[in-house]
Formats: C-alpha cells, sequence, structure tokens
C-alpha cells in the first residue's frame, strides 16, 4: 500500500465507534489529567495499564496515547492560570502565560496556545505519516549489532536530554538494567537475582514497576510536597486581538518545525521541543526584554513545539521500537503486554495498529481543539479537588486495578514497594524515567548484544564493522566524552569560584 492507501485505511480503522469512543474518552482524560497538577500522563497511563490487559490492542494504544498528547493540552490551562504546570512539558508555559493572566489577557493566552497545539500536531502527524513507512523500511535490515547500537543510545539520550543530572540519570538507566535481569537468563534458564522467589523467578512485571514508581510514588511525592499555587487568575476575553494574533504567526510556525525535529530524536519529547522554541523566539525577538514579562510569543512558540515533539516522538516508537521518554516507554510495555512488538516490522505485520494509531491522532487533536476552546471554564472548576483526596482514590484503584491482572498479592507488594522507591528517589533529586526506559529496553539490549556475539564467534568487531550499529556508537562516544567535557568544565569553575557555589547559603 501506498502513504496515501495507509492512511486510509487508518482511518477505517480510527473511525470504527468503539475506536472513536477511545480516542474522545482518552483526549478527555488526558486533557483532564493535564489540568490537574500533579498528577501527569506518566502516573495516568500507569495506572491504567491493566486496562490495556481486558481491551483490543489498537483501542488500547489509541486510548493511551490520546491521554498522552491530550495531557499537553491540559497543562496548559493550570500554567497559565496558576502558575503551576500540568505536566513537565508546560513549566515553560509558566514564564509568560501567567504573567498575561495578571494582565487580565489569560484568555488569548489560552486561545492562542490551544490554536498553536493544534497546529503544531498537526504538522508533525502530516511529517510522521510521510516519513514513517520509509524509516520502517531502512530499519528493517537492523540485525543484533544495530539494535543493540539504538537501544543503548536510545537510553544515553534520555539521560543526556534530560532536564536534571547526566550522571543521576546514568544511574537510574544502570538500575533499570540490573532490575531487567531479575528472573531466567533468556539462554541458558539460570535463575538470576530471584533469591529463591518463585514470584521473582518469571521476572519483574512492567505493570508494578511502572504503577509503582510513576503512580503511588509520584503520588506520594505531589501530597509530600503540596506548596500553595499562586492565585487562580480569571479568564476574561477568549480570542485574541489582532496585534497578538500577527505576533504568534512566526512563533507557531518556527515552533512546528523545531517541535517535529526534536522529537523524531530519540530522547527528544515535548519538555526538550518546548525549551527550544522559548531560547529560539527570545533570540530571535526584536525586543527580547519582554519575555518573562508577558510575551505572548513565548507561549505559542513553546506550546505549539510541546505538541509538535509530542506527536513526533512516536516515529522512533512505532518505526524503531524505540521509546523516546518515559510515557513512550509505557506504550511501549503496553504493546508487549498485548504480545506485539514495536518496530520495523509493525507496519506489515500489525498495520491496524501501526496506521490506526496515526490516524486517530488526527482525529484526536481536532477533538481536543474543539474541547479546550468553550470547555475552559469547565476544566477549571477541577482545580478544586484535593490533591489528597485524588491521590487516595488513585492509589486505592491502582491495587484493584493490579491485583486484577494476575490475582497476585506479590504483585500488590511490589507496587507499594516500588511506590516508596520512587517516592524515594525523587526526594533524593533522581529522576525515576530512566529507569524505567531501560528497565523496558533491557531484554532487548541484552538479547540483541549476545545474539551479536554469538554470530560473530565471540568477536565485538561485529559492532564497529556494520556501517550503522558503528555511526550510533560512534554518536554515544561523542555524547559522552561532551557530558565529560562539561563536568570537567563544570568542576574547573566551581574551583576558580568557589563563592558561588556558597552564594545564598545560611
Amino acid at each position: 500500500m501506498g502513504v496515501l492507501d495507509s492512511i486510509v485505511f487508518g482511518f477505517s480503522v480510527a473511525l470504527t465507534p468503539a475506536n472513536l469512543l477511545y480516542v474522545f474518552a482518552g483526549v478527555l482524560l488526558g486533557t483532564v489529567v493535564g489540568v490537574l497538577p500533579g498528577l501527569g500522563p506518566t502516573a495516568a497511563i500507569a495506572l491504567l495499564l491493566p486496562l490495556t490487559y481486558t481491551v483490543e490492542p489498537t483501542s488500547a494504544i489509541i486510548l493511551l496515547a490520546g491521554i498522552y498528547y491530550g495531557s499537553m493540552y491540559g497543562g496548559t490551562i493550570t500554567s497559565v492560570l496558576l502558575r503551576l504546570p500540568g505536566e513537565a512539558a508546560s513549566v515553560v508555559t509558566t514564564f509568560d502565560g501567567y504573567e498575561m493572566a495578571r494582565q487580565g489577557r489569560a484568555g488569548p493566552a489560552l486561545s492562542i496556545a490551544a490554536i498553536g497545539s493544534f497546529v503544531g500536531a498537526t504538522v508533525a502527524l502530516v511529517g510522521l505519516t510521510l516519513l514513517a513507512r520509509p524509516l520502517a523500511e531502512f530499519a528493517v535490515g537492523f540485525g543484533p549489532a544495530e539494535y543493540t547500537a539504538l537501544a543503548v543510545l536510545g537510553i544515553l539520550l534520555v539521560a543526556y536530554l534530560g532536564t536534571g543530572s547526566f550522571s543521576r540519570a546514568l544511574v537510574m538507566a544502570a538500575g533499570g538494567l540490573l532490575l531487567a535481569t531479575v528472573g531466567q537468563d533468556p539462554i541458558t534458564g539460570a535463575a538470576r537475582f530471584s533469591f529463591g522467589s518463585l514470584d521473582l523467578l518469571g521476572g519483574l512485571d512492567l505493570v508494578s514497576v511502572a504503577m509503582g514508581l510513576f503512580g503511588v510514588g509520584e503520588l506520594l511525592h505531589n501530597v509530600a510536597n503540596r506548596h500553595g499555587a499562586a492565585p487562580l487568575a480569571r479568564v476574561g476575553r477568549l480570542l485574541p486581538d489582532r496585534a497578538d494574533a500577527k505576533r504568534s504567526i512566526a512563533p507557531v510556525a518556527r515552533g512546528s518545525v523545531l517541535g517535529f525535529l526534536v522529537g523524531a530524536l530519540p530522547g527528544g519529547g515535548g519538555l526538550m521541543g518546548s525549551l527550544a522554541s522559548y531560547a529560539v523566539e527570545k533570540k530571535v525577538a526584536p525586543e527580547p526584554e519582554r519575555f518573562g514579562r508577558g510575551a505572548i510569543e513565548g507561549v505559542a512558540g513553546p506550546e505549539t513545539a510541546n505538541n509538535a515533539s509530542s506527536t513526533s516522538a512516536f516515529i522512533p516508537l512505532l518505526t524503531l521500537g524505540l521509546p523516546s521518554n518515559s510515557v513512550l516507554a509505557l506504550l511501549f510495555g503496553a504493546l508487549l503486554l498485548q504480545g506485539v512488538t514495536p518496530g520495523p516490522l509493525l507496519a506489515t505485520e500489525n498495520p491496524e495498529i501501526f496506521w490506526g494509531v496515526i490516524a486517530s491522532m488526527y482525529i484526536g487533536n481536532v477533538m481536543l481543539l474543539a474541547l479546550n476552546l468553550p470547555l475552559v471554564g469547565v476544566f477549571i472548576r477541577l482545580l478544586r479537588v484535593r490533591i489528597g483526596v485524588l491521590s487516595s482514590v488513585a492509589v486505592l484503584l491502582t491495587l484493584i486495578g493490579v491485583y486484577s491482572i494476575g490475582n497476585s498479592t506479590f504483585d500488590m507488594g511490589a507496587v507499594l514497594a516500588f511506590g516508596v522507591l520512587g517516592f524515594l528517589l525523587k526526594q533524593a533529586g533522581f529522576e525515576p524515567g530512566p529507569l524505567v526506559l531501560a528497565f523496558v529496553l533491557g531484554s532487548l539490549l541484552e538479547s540483541s548484544f549476545r545474539q551479536a556475539l554469538l554470530l560473530s564467534n565471540g568477536s565485538f568487531g561485529i559492532f564497529v564493522l556494520r556501517p550503522v550499529s558503528a555511526v550510533l556508537l560512534g554518536v554515544t562516544v561523542v555524547l559522552l566524552a561532551v557530558a565529560a567535557v562539561r563536568a570537567w568544565r563544570s568542576r574547573v569553575s566551581g574551583r576558580r569560584n568557589p563563592e558561588s557555589t556558597t552564594e545564598g547559603v545560611g
């Protein structure tokens, strides 16, 4: 099938009554998740993973994908009105969005953000539609050496492009790889780190790990770190005036392209796209001093890039089987739970999933635009829900959900244990995202690595003699070298200016 035939087939899948309902449910729930401060798409999807056992694979991924890109819309509302991002990618919107709200311009900020998000996501979807098949066809020739290098690069990029410490992210990734080895050796069948437990002999369950670290752990962290939010601003007039619209055209155009490019890279995503867009807009602006004081360009560009990069992040997931961030790692895991392996063969072996999900995203973005503009007032009322009540109900539903999967009290205990671990990691400044991504990719990395060595009779030369794996490993080495140089310069700078490290202490 050509691209046109493929997308028509995708719409025939997405436009069935059941899948239309799942699209609507996903984007609506995603918007609600984005509006509620502290929940976020990662926790929501982690809590809903048990649902994927009872739903047809295409419908399950359509629902979870809708929650993901829908939350990008919803997070804007609290960023503008409360200076409190509903999810991480909306942090940048607080810089100028809340200042606009204080000036009585919350309505234009929200409407421009919704329109820009729709445009950015649509541009990224067109790019996804055009590039998905060629990239998948290119990746069909990948062997164990290429997948090994790709998995290593994917884990490293998430750590390198993350917002936290690179060294801490690497520690988390190493922990995830260690957890992935629990259970039986895939080749010899020997028990590893099971400590005589039959429950551990089958390995740790992705649902328990994800629901614990992202679901329970995130909820505990939010309850423990509740802070008084800024006063709720009034929305006022919704539509922007001619001057705001004119100022927003170029940022929306730049944000669409920049966000698509950032998201298409393994390790990219909404947060990186919005940060990059804000930096670009501030640099090209004739009056950069306006940024941080209510510049509508600081809302239009990042919000557009946020949704564009979140959408294009599906390119490496669907075509290479490489999740770019923790949310897509959960989607990757949801497909694995359904017996479907994302990667180059997904488009040919499961075209209903591949093209059905892409087509559903076109429909979902139209639904989001229709929901966000007229129903802002309704979503604002959700801010009255107390986080303590929400967290208690969510934890209870989590335990019921995980028990319903295998009727195992061990799984319930694992969720609680990983929940406490996730809470302690967040309190200590460690982000669990790289850990879960490495856990998901761990089995692929191990099996590909060992298969490559078996094919080469134990020679590591196979990784540098094959062109694609050599290039991927070369990029990995360059990233590690850059990170090492940055760390060295930071230490040197700290020694030369010791007062800067103690400034503000006391």
